[in-house]
């Protein structure tokens, strides 16, 4: 198994600090924007997003949310393995609201699609937005793209990508995994 380095901490940052200037640009003040974090892994991104957002750009009162998609996976059923669910924080009311979904890696695009439909229990959005850190474009099963992109990455189907966290892993990096 080989591991490249595809981001490393600095550049992590860097696109980070992009990320939320491109919201800004287009939520202002994000008084009638909500951002939704999937669980597990995109809540370390919304979680760093909204803090960037709230200490380096003056914005007050973001509102920020945790989605679990477990059990709206269409694949849910499909493996050995018994799924935990994980949690969901949403304290505030989504009705009307845009709402940009945060992930770290859009793959196959089934995890937002299970995100739109678990999304629907709290109310109906005005808009729904998608933001992640890398997007994999040849290996879309679903037609959904990225409204906001960290970078793209062309990987084989037999490569993975790992978006390690400060947070959870102990470094900020991302990488291409091959066997």
């Amino acid at each position: 198994m080989s591991q490249k380095v595809l981001l490393t901490a600095k550049e992590v940052n860097i696109i980070l600090h992009r990320l939320a200037c491109q919201l800004i640009e287009n939520h202002n003040d994000f008084t009638e924007t909500v951002l939704i974090g999937l669980q597990p892994r995109g809540t370390f991104l919304a979680n760093r997003l909204a803090e960037m957002l709230t200490r380096d750009y003056n914005i007050k009162d973001i509102k920020l949310g945790h989605l679990d998609i477990t059990f709206f996976r269409d694949d849910f059923r499909r493996g050995e393995k018994i799924l935990e669910a994980n949690t969901t924080d949403i304290n505030f009311l989504v009705e009307d609201k845009n709402i940009v979904f945060i992930d770290d890696v859009l793959y196959t695009g089934r995890s937002i699609r299970a995100a739109l439909t678990a999304i629907q229990s709290f109310g109906r959005p005005n808009e729904i937005e998608l933001l992640t850190l890398i997007d994999r474009r040849f290996s879309r099963h679903l037609p959904i793209q990225p409204n906001y992109r960290g970078r793209q990455v062309d990987a084989i189907n037999k490569e993975k990508v790992k978006v390690n966290w400060l947070e959870n892993e102990g470094e900020d990096a991302v990488y291409l995994i091959s066997n």
